[in-house]
């Protein structure tokens, strides 16, 4: 699709009330250049005081309702964020794994085929075994669990289609969002440490954890430079989930000691999880000029969020 100069850019985005939407139509809706079209199968969580974008309830599983709303809009671009993630419930339950990420991708997929928007796509570390990360774009993939198998039969799907297209992989996002019931590793660790409570974090998972705000950033990149393929969108550091609560707890001068190390097989999880995936970002850095925070960074951008949050209640 071609969009005239000068005409801010129609960005359309599925699971808008998630952590990565919410970020992305902050930024979308402060920028001149950019107009944010927020779409959910829910009603609208975004902060009520928040400006400057359109809400519309759209359900990625209902694909009457996917070609509806793409052919009334028109959008430039379309994010799709929306997905099943949990790993867990993707391994006991196929069938709604598979119809939230892999037939609702290809709902979209079709419909940016008909509008000529293009797609961003959002993918994960999980599409391979873990057994040589960290990885390129280019490395094979290998899926050990079902949520991976689903993120890499949608990646497939897309890859073979003839539409505008860029696949984001990107692991471990951490971040705040409004209304959300989620936590993540590091409020986790800080409100445990100030209780006092020991933990165990398993330090044979190696991951490059991603904060969401870098997260977005690397989507709007993608779409305002028109850059396609695959592209890892992730922090730079390789990091256990142990080594993120160590500097979770020195960055707030707690107990450290609290904090106890383990690995993979003491801990029960339905879905197996790759042991060293992280993303190698050297592709997204040279061509698209994304420059992520380092994980400290990220945690004090975290601590300051949470702080204002706190102040609204």
């Amino acid at each position: 699709m071609s969009i005239k100069k000068n005409d801010p850019m129609k960005i359309l985005i599925t699971g808008a009330n998630g952590l990565l939407g919410q970020k992305l139509v902050k930024r979308i809706s402060a920028s001149e250049h950019m107009i944010a079209i927020a779409t959910s199968k829910s009603s609208c969580r975004l902060p009520s005081d928040w400006t400057g974008f359109t809400f519309e309830q759209m359900d990625v599983c209902n694909q009457k309702q996917v070609m509806e709303t793409l052919r009334f809009y028109k959008p430039d671009v379309v994010i799709h964020a929306a997905s099943m993630t949990d790993v867990d419930r993707c391994e006991v339950n196929h069938d709604e794994c598979y119809k939230q990420n892999v037939l609702a991708t290809e709902n979209v997929l079709r419909a940016c085929e008909m509008t000529g928007s293009h797609l961003i796509f959002l993918s994960t570390d999980f599409v391979f075994d873990g057994k040589n990360g960290p990885y390129l774009e280019n490395a094979p993939t290998n899926p050990i669990n079902y949520y991976g198998r689903a993120k890499q039969q949608s990646e497939k799907i897309i890859q073979d289609s003839n539409a505008i297209w860029t696949i984001v992989r990107t692991n471990l996002v951490f971040g705040i969002a409004h209304d959300l019931s989620r936590s993540n590793l590091v409020l986790w660790v800080k409100h445990a440490l100030e209780l006092g409570k020991e933990l165990q974090l398993v330090d044979d998972q190696i991951r490059t954890p991603t904060l969401a705000e870098d997260l977005a950033d690397g989507c709007l990149l993608i779409a305002l430079k028109e850059a396609t393929g695959i592209f890892n969108i992730s922090g730079r550091e390789l990091l256990t989930p142990y080594e993120m609560g160590i500097m979770t707890a020195r960055y707030f001068g707690l107990d450290e000691y609290k904090i106890l190390k383990t690995d993979s097989r003491h801990f029960s999880q339905v879905a197996p999880r790759p042991l060293r995936t992280g993303l190698i970002i050297d592709k997204a850095v040279q061509i698209l000029g994304f420059e992520p925070k380092s994980f400290e960074e990220g945690i004090g951008i975290l601590t300051k969020q949470f702080n204002l949050a706190s102040q609204k209640i």
